[in-house]
């Protein structure tokens, strides 16, 4: 019988369709066409794209040349402008203001044919290092309030440039998705006095039913009410509001269990296409007792239609236990 399970940190309900339940092998899909021709993130195409605002290169070559191993530059077609006032103004009951914000791609490795998956976890490393260096570089400019760190990997999953790359958008409010997130998390804060997501990682090593994996510092699992299937949480163990504020060895740990989590992802898989989110905390504001920043991850797989658009809930015919068991069972 299909079952309906409850998110525990925003309330939002889910179907979980076992009775349609698929398999790894069941999630056929038209493979991704490869587009080659001109790239401008490949090494020798630096003059194509924006002038480079963070860059690694060993060899102390002079910025927007050849010789390096990571760049962030500004995207070339920005969903939000760096320059101006917000200017929030309303029209009657409507309320607006200027698209603000910072739009930047951190160009994860000079090589056009290694997704993230494939890197090193030392290169894994510099990718995290590099959003967390732009978080707190972009917190210093007070019209931002929420940073968003994302990656969008193949076709179906928004990627419009082969070349292995993630994204970051600075913007002047919270995302209503993040802040539902922070007034649930408050909410059982407020009745618990507890972190919900602390909750969640004890929990899940308790059951180990929807665990992938389990690092030192990191769980890798299967939420209890997903909206997608197959989609992947990391959470560090310790508590930590703000993904950009912690320690260096935080990142280095996450660099593994981040690699772990997408290898596993690609051999059950097939390598699909993929989202991965960031979630974290305003910038601007001090810690969070009560929120606990985390990685989605979210294969593309289905497709949402109309009784999700409808009504809100999400059908998922891949119970996150079994598809935990799947991603475990897979040699890595």
């Amino acid at each position: 019988m299909p079952e309906l399970r409850k998110d525990p940190v925003i309330g939002r309900w889910v179907i979980i369709s076992s009775e349609r339940g698929k398999r790894p092998h069941d999630w056929a899909r038209e493979p991704e066409q490869k587009r080659g021709g001109f790239c401008p993130f490949c090494p020798g195409n630096e003059d194509k794209t924006p002038p480079e605002v963070l860059a690694i290169r060993p060899d102390g070559s002079p910025p927007n040349t050849p010789g390096w191993i990571l760049r962030v530059v500004p995207n070339k077609f920005p969903a939000l402008q760096i320059e101006g006032d917000l200017n929030r103004r309303g029209e009657g009951i409507y309320d607006m203001m200027n698209g603000v914000g910072a739009h930047e791609v951190i160009i994860e490795t000079t090589s056009h044919d290694l997704d993230l998956a494939d890197l090193d976890e030392e290169q894994i490393y510099r990718v995290l290092w590099a959003f967390k260096e732009r978080m707190l570089d972009l917190k210093n400019d007070k019209r931002f309030r929420y940073i968003l760190a994302f990656k969008n990997h193949g076709q179906a999953a928004g990627a419009s440039l082969e070349h292995s790359h993630s994204q970051l958008i600075a913007m002047p409010i919270v995302p209503k998705r993040v802040q539902e997130e922070i007034e649930g998390s408050r909410r059982y804060y407020d009745y618990k006095e507890r972190c919900i997501f602390c909750d969640i990682v004890r929990q899940e090593i308790l059951t180990e039913k929807r665990i992938v994996a389990e690092h030192d510092k990191y769980l890798v699992f299967e939420p209890f009410a997903p909206r997608f299937p197959f989609e992947t949480w990391l959470l560090p163990k310790e508590h930590f509001s703000h993904f950009e504020r912690m320690p260096e060895e935080e990142h280095r740990a996450l660099a593994a269990a981040l690699k772990e989590a997408l290898v596993r992802i690609n051999k059950t898989l097939d390598r699909p296409p993929y989202n991965f989110i960031i979630h974290s905390s305003p910038i601007q504001e001090a810690d969070y007792p009560e929120y606990h920043w985390h990685i989605e991850i979210i294969p593309k797989l289905t497709k949402v239609a109309g009784f999700e658009w409808g009504s809100g809930f999400y059908i998922n015919t891949t119970p996150p236990e079994d598809a935990a068991r799947y991603l475990r069972e897979v040699t890595l």
